[in-house]
């Protein structure tokens, strides 16, 4: 990667495109860990065409995902899911102004594969290349599409600063949003996260994967007061998460009932578990909006962004949270919460606008916090 030749349009270009009236076309490229997608956005906040190919039918028998499998898959799939991108829009790569892929955080060999191919169209194309934070994307992606408190789609961007919960796969964080590229942490999780609590519990319960939208189900028929599970430092000041305690109380928990599992049974054990996740994210939420240095930005927004922000209760418990404290509540919809290639293209388009573009050779990243933007 220290090798390649990475062309950008010129910054007197890039000015004169940013400030024009005329909207300015991305396709954005997101293959950090299972799913392969791409999606053309425009600066008026459409989205023109988005595909994503799913790779949880090949990961479900071994109830993860396999990094070694998932790279393969991206190669195989990431050239079509461009093509059908494209065609879906009715553009072809002419009119696209700027190129967006993930450059991570990720699973490094999927990343690999669409960072490469961006770098391909830019260099081809010579359009400009934005290189994306996997976890900026989901922070961004309220701004292009959000649904609001009494379910409707919001027709104003959410403005910033906002105060952010994002759940993503192996992250759990509680962010201060004060612009494109300014994140301040506010809380995060000190071992698991909140999504690994959720997958590993659906798969003790045998309930295969992903297991988050199970147990959320599941748990809509259960009675959230059956078992007793930890909160795990509610009783204690700060934001910071803990979901190791919850994990290892529904293990125990499962070991003493050596019973065949019953539809009630595992309806209740979801329905107790969430609740416990809930109540617990709604805790640390609440010491957050306590906090001196959110008080001090004055955010009007509370937001939801990731995976887990497709969780009812989480949804529903947020968004009474956020009117007790005379706050708007957003979420992206539904089909944008998981990884998605419009996200990627979004946070593309809000880092062209500030001249947030590719100068240098990079190489993409594992690991990337968002406070190191």
């Amino acid at each position: 990667m220290t090798d390649e030749k990475v062309i950008v349009m010129n910054m007197g270009t890039l000015d004169s495109r940013v400030h024009s009236e005329k909207p300015v076309f991305c396709l954005g490229i997101e293959s950090s860990c299972d799913e392969t997608s791409a999606a053309i956005v425009d600066s008026d906040r459409n989205i023109l065409a988005h595909i994503i190919y799913s790779q949880i039918p090949e990961h479900q028998k071994y109830g993860g995902v396999v990094p070694e499998l998932a790279a393969r898959a991206h190669i195989l799939a990431i050239d079509q899911v461009i093509e059908q991108t494209l065609q879906m829009s009715g553009k072809s790569l002419d009119d696209i102004d700027v190129i967006a892929a993930t450059a991570g955080p990720g699973l490094i060999g999927g990343v690999l594969v669409g960072w490469m191919a961006a770098t391909g169209i830019a260099q081809a194309t010579n359009k400009p290349l934005v290189a994306v934070n996997h976890l900026e994307g989901h922070a961004l992606v309220p701004r292009l599409k959000s649904t609001l408190a009494d379910g409707t789609a919001g027709d104003v961007a959410v403005q910033f600063p906002y105060l952010l919960m994002l759940a993503s796969g192996g992250h759990c964080q509680i962010l201060l949003v004060h612009g494109v590229g300014q994140y301040e942490m506010i809380g995060q999780t000190l071992d698991d996260s909140a999504g690994e609590a959720f997958d590993k519990v659906a798969k003790m319960l045998g309930l295969g994967y992903p297991g988050g939208p199970i147990v959320d189900k599941r748990a809509k028929d259960g009675d959230r007061t059956a078992f007793k599970f930890p909160r795990p430092l509610c009783d204690k000041p700060g934001c910071d998460f803990s979901f190791s305690g919850i994990k290892t109380a529904a293990r125990t928990f499962l070991d003493k009932n050596q019973k065949p599992l019953t539809d009630k049974y595992i309806n209740d054990f979801c329905a107790s578990f969430q609740a416990a996740v809930v109540d617990y994210i709604t805790n640390r939420l609440g010491n957050a909006l306590n906090d001196n240095r959110v008080k001090a930005a004055g955010p009007k927004t509370l937001v939801v962004a990731g995976g887990v922000a497709k969780n009812s209760e989480i949804r529903a418990a947020m968004e009474n949270l956020a009117h007790k404290n005379n706050m708007v509540f957003a979420a992206p919809p539904m089909n944008l919460c998981t990884d998605n290639g419009a996200m990627i293209a979004w946070a593309g388009l809000e880092n062209f606008r500030i001249g947030n573009v590719v100068k240098t050779p990079i190489a993409p990243r594992p690991r990337w916090p968002l406070t190191e933007l």
